[in-house]
């Protein structure tokens, strides 16, 4: 069986998802939308977490989250399950294929056999939508693909439970019932704004949101000094591929939220937020310019290559720039 599914390649995996698995039970939301509503802007340093024996940094909410988000707001009834058993999660994920349910998974990357092999690593986050299943082989609508992609069973029921950080646990998750194909937009976007703003800003522990920016970035200046040239030089490439290639990272995510505000100002009736679009578009050139600062670190190509000091002047910046921008949004948001 095949499901009738519009593929749609977007910028980030789990907004993608969302949007696609939305748009087919007839709602026509865009991703930064998806991502708007679902508070999707976040940035994490955890180095008492570790993947490839270095702190993880993220720049999502944990796996989820948005999804949940979107339809809670939207008032979207959804369901989803772990498992423990490989043949189990396998067999749940058949039924709900034959009842024509396009099935949201949870899957690490490394041996996803459509992935480039420069692009594949033990990275448990990846969100993939399977749309049907045809002589064992599954169908598989990934946001990151131009096309539809396959899978065997052994290949979908491996990914599912990938090991590492984060396993997966073959998560799966998938849309009950939609009350309305047209949902007010309008209250869920106000909600999603007030919840991103809290999550950047008012997270008391200095490892979340603003403070895990300005936190890292003071990490950062002793890297050298406390790793060596060879460990710090690898610490900044775990960054900058959080930061540039997995899912859009951290300025691909503040170029994808300042379309969101784009679309929520007409949403709204609001010209204000237009400007405050076009205050995070230059947000994310920011975090732009440091990846292309950072890279040229790590690689010690070019002239006038920064230090560790520089780059964490850089997103010190960066910090502040958020702080002030999610406090002005904050205060406008609160006032409609």
């Amino acid at each position: 069986m095949k499901i009738d599914f519009k593929h749609a390649q977007a910028a980030h995996c789990e907004s993608g998802v969302t949007s696609n698995m939305l748009r087919f039970y007839g709602i026509d939301i865009s991703e930064p939308m998806t991502l708007g509503i679902g508070a999707g802007l976040f940035f994490s340093y955890m180095p008492f977490i570790r993947m490839h024996g270095m702190p993880v940094m993220s720049f999502r909410p944990l796996p989820g989250h948005i999804f949940a988000r979107v339809t809670g707001r939207l008032k979207i009834s959804i369901s989803g399950r772990r498992f423990l058993n490989e043949d189990k999660s396998m067999k749940a994920l058949d039924e709900l294929l034959e009842q024509g349910i396009p099935v949201g998974n949870l899957v690490g990357v490394f041996y996803l056999s459509y992935f480039p092999k420069e692009y594949r690593f033990h990275f448990n986050a990846h969100n993939i939508c399977v749309i049907g299943k045809e002589d064992g082989v599954y169908t598989v609508s990934d946001p990151c693909s131009t096309t539809l992609n396959r899978l065997t069973c052994d290949e979908l029921k491996r990914v599912r439970f990938a090991k590492g950080t984060y396993p997966p646990y073959g998560k799966m998750y998938w849309v009950k019932e939609i009350d309305t194909a047209t949902p007010d937009l309008k209250p869920a976007i106000i909600s999603g704004i007030k919840l991103n703003c809290k999550r950047m800003l008012d997270i008391p522990v200095p490892y979340f949101g603003v403070r895990g920016i300005r936190t890292m970035a003071l990490k950062m200046r002793n890297w050298e000094t406390n790793l060596g040239a060879k460990k710090a030089a690898l610490q900044l490439a775990q960054l900058i591929r959080m930061l540039e290639e997995i899912g859009t990272g951290g300025a691909g995510f503040r170029f994808m939220y300042a379309a969101f505000l784009q679309e929520a100002s007409t949403v709204l009736g609001r010209t204000e937020l237009d400007e405050f679009s076009t205050q995070m578009t230059e947000i994310g050139d920011l975090w732009r310019n440091f990846a292309y600062q950072a890279a040229h670190k790590f690689k010690n190509r070019g002239e006038n290559i920064c230090t560790y000091e520089q780059l964490s002047y850089l997103l010190i910046q960066i910090s502040g720039k958020e702080k002030h921008f999610f406090i002005r949004l904050r205060k406008f948001i609160n006032s409609l």
